[in-house]
């Protein structure tokens, strides 16, 4: 190459070059002159960060302003990751001092963290919550070894009762993914280190109690590390929630409940399971709701120990009554067939539907009904009319009263009083429970019977496959091709029959529904619900447990009221004629007569007991019995019922009865329990070691 071309060629690099500097020289001008407040702007939102400040919660009372649930300043370890080295022998040295005090903190749970975290790593990682001022002392000595730890002031929740009404609090927890992205499409506020609630009122009124986030606008370097703060926005606390749960009754019904576990388990060891309810019949205001084994808030605070999880969650596969798991309110969330206390309502469904007489001696009980299947009764009874039945708890009389009611009177009667229907009470997880017709016989049997039939078609194509296949002549194989054919003539039609008789509403199933048992299964708020539209004369009410929210400086933002769903379509004497014959349950010769027959005169008892089969597989059916019972007090203008079930309590005389009667005495005055009651605070212990 010559000179001249070089020159050349130097030349146009030269002018290219002058060309892309004009280019650049004028872009720069047009952002200095025309972009210069959009850019800077983008330049500081990109090293100012916004750290959440947590409020504090609302704060939970009873009826009386005891505190439930208040918070508390509390020390919390945390771990930033920024400008640590992340080198395996830097965080080996910094879990090695940390186990020394935490033995739950490890390598692995500080990898998790801050992967949770990754793309918020300027807010530091919560290690542990609720750290004793010993361990911060100790902590602060170590400080120089321990590069990214620090220990903050934080509010947290606490509970000064312990566990006792745990199943209505509920509890808060750390909040997950999922909760976390359903919060944000809700217009929500909350980080991977928030608490949330996760049962009970917590969870139900989450948004009133959750506050109203504070911020810190922390100016921060390109490794995201904290510069200076500059401004700070303060926190602003949740409403405070003022709840219809009357805390004497509450520790009247967990400790009674208690009791009758600890002295039944003896001879049931599957005893170890209760739930009751109290409401105000004219209100629907619950009073006292409990729930055994009992949720102790307090344990929902930081990491759950292994024991503390199996308590609460079992691990053992299906449901074992030794070990029922903790977790599950029991009077909203599991259902039980009612057994006899189902009774009022066969018989209101007979006096209503069928015309019957009260007073008129319609069954002659043998001990047992003289029609198939034959089922038994409690006794031997001879003629009875309708008060004399439920007074002895006659199978024979209500089988016959459902017969003459029908299917259709009974599920009329007992959809009326809000049986197999949530009850929408405020709180989460109620379960709806099954009120059985011909429709649910017909749909759920259906499903049952064609896959029993589908796995007999299966298992005669696969045998005759093999025999095929071993088949050496002709002659055999057209043997086997008829024997075949007439195995699935044989089998189509049994599969007729069975469909069409199983699918069928039969007789049988409405004698078991008439006397509590078949597929009725009701959660215990639904049965003390039925029982106080009862006593209330047919005014079927919405339970609910808050009764006011106010704002952390005591200015009332919702009142709220009793609330009528609907007045029943029966007529007011059929129920007080059920009023008049459930009194007598608890009148000489009445199942519940050992119960109240020292109550003073002025305080008359109207009850039913029950003693229900479990339904469960496994179960002995002559042996193992819930014991179910409801009553409401006094009769003559009632003002509280009661429902409750105790698993494997045999009878509900012998069991869920002395809950009520403990709850009565103290209610109406009679005898004061809570004087007497010892080392309640903290009834999760005491399950526990009945558990053992």
């Amino acid at each position: 190459m010559n000179t001249i071309n070089l020159k050349k060629i130097l030349k146009v690099y030269s002018l290219i070059i002058m060309g892309l500097l004009v280019i650049l020289c004028v872009r720069l001008a047009i952002v200095q002159l025309f972009h210069n407040e959009t850019y800077q702007t983008q330049a500081k939102e990109n090293r100012i960060r916004l750290l959440a400040i947590k409020p504090p919660r609302g704060e939970i009372y009873a009826a009386n302003n005891a505190v439930l649930a208040a918070n508390q300043l509390v020390y919390t370890l945390t771990y930033s990751p920024v400008g640590v080295s992340n080198q395996p022998e830097v965080i080996n040295h910094i879990v090695t001092i940390l186990e020394k005090y935490f033995p739950e903190i490890n390598e692995e749970l500080i990898e998790e963290k801050i992967a949770e975290q990754q793309y918020r790593l300027f807010e530091p990682v919560i290690l542990m919550r609720d750290i004793p001022w010993e361990l911060v002392v100790e902590l602060e000595e170590d400080r120089q070894n321990l590069p990214g730890v620090t220990v903050n002031v934080e509010p947290l929740r606490y509970y000064p009762n312990g566990s006792l009404a745990g199943h209505v609090l509920g509890y808060i927890h750390s909040i997950n993914e999922d909760e976390l992205e359903k919060a944000s499409s809700e217009g929500l506020s909350y980080t991977l280190n928030s608490l949330i609630g996760k049962s009970g009122i917590e969870k139900q009124y989450e948004v009133d109690l959750k506050g109203q986030e504070g911020a810190r606008r922390v100016e921060v370097d390109a490794r995201n590390r904290p510069i200076r703060e500059l401004v700070t926005l303060e926190p602003r606390q949740g409403n405070n929630l003022h709840l219809t749960i009357d805390l004497d009754l509450q520790r009247v019904m967990e400790n009674s409940l208690a009791e009758q576990l600890a002295n039944l388990s003896k001879q049931h060891p599957k005893a170890k399971v209760g739930s009751g309810v109290l409401l105000e019949v004219k209100t629907g205001k619950v009073l006292a709701m409990a729930s055994l084994p009992a949720l102790n808030p307090e344990d929902w605070k930081g990491n759950i120990s292994q024991e503390l999880a199996t308590y609460y969650f079992p691990q053992s596969e299906g449901y074992n009554p030794l070990e029922p798991g903790a977790a599950t309110n029991r009077a909203i969330q599991t259902t039980y067939p009612p057994g006899s206390t189902f009774k009022p309502i066969t018989g209101m469904a007979a006096l209503e539907k069928a015309g019957v007489n009260a007073l008129d001696y319609l069954a002659n009980c043998q001990g047992k009904y003289w029609i198939a299947p034959y089922i038994r009764c409690t006794g031997v009874h001879g003629n009875v009319n309708y008060y004399s039945a439920m007074a002895v708890s006659c199978n024979t009389y209500f089988q016959e009263m459902g017969r003459r009611a029908g299917k259709d009177g009974l599920i009329f009667v007992a959809n009326e009083f809000g049986l197999g229907k949530r009850t929408g009470i405020d709180l989460p997880y109620e379960r709806g429970g099954l009120l059985p017709t011909p429709e649910w016989k017909r749909e759920i049997n259906a499903i049952l019977i064609d896959r029993k039939y589908d796995n007999l078609r299966a298992n005669l194509e696969e045998r005759y496959a093999r025999l095929f296949k071993d088949a050496t002549s002709a002659e055999e194989k057209d043997k086997l091709e008829k024997q075949k054919a007439n195995e699935q003539i044989k089998l189509e039609a049994q599969y007729q029959i069975d469909y069409q008789f199983d699918t069928t509403w039969q007789s049988f199933d409405t004698f078991n529904m008439s006397i509590g048992q078949g597929a009725n299964d009701y959660t215990v708020l639904q049965l003390a619900n039925f029982t106080a539209t009862i006593a209330n004369g047919g005014n079927y009410m919405k339970p609910y447990i808050v009764e006011k929210i106010t704002s952390h400086t005591g200015q009332i933002l919702k009142d709220i009221k009793p609330e009528l769903i609907r007045r029943l379509d029966i007529k007011p004497e059929t129920i007080a004629e059920t009023k008049r014959a459930m009194h007598g349950v608890t009148k000489p010769g009445g199942t519940a007569y050992h119960l109240f027959y020292n109550f003073p005169e002025h305080i008359e008892i109207a009850a039913k007991t029950g003693t229900a089969e479990t339904g469960r597989i496994g179960d002995n059916k002559k042996t193992e019995f819930h014991g179910v019972f409801i009553a409401f007090a006094p009769v003559d203008d009632p003002e509280i019922a009661f429902a409750g079930v105790v698993e494997y309590g045999s009878s509900g005389g012998g069991s869920a009865g002395y809950v009520a009667k403990a709850l009565f005495e103290q209610y109406f005055g009679i005898y004061d329990h809570v004087a007497n009651i010892e080392d309640v605070e903290d009834l999760t212990n005491m399950t526990i070691d009945n558990n053992e």
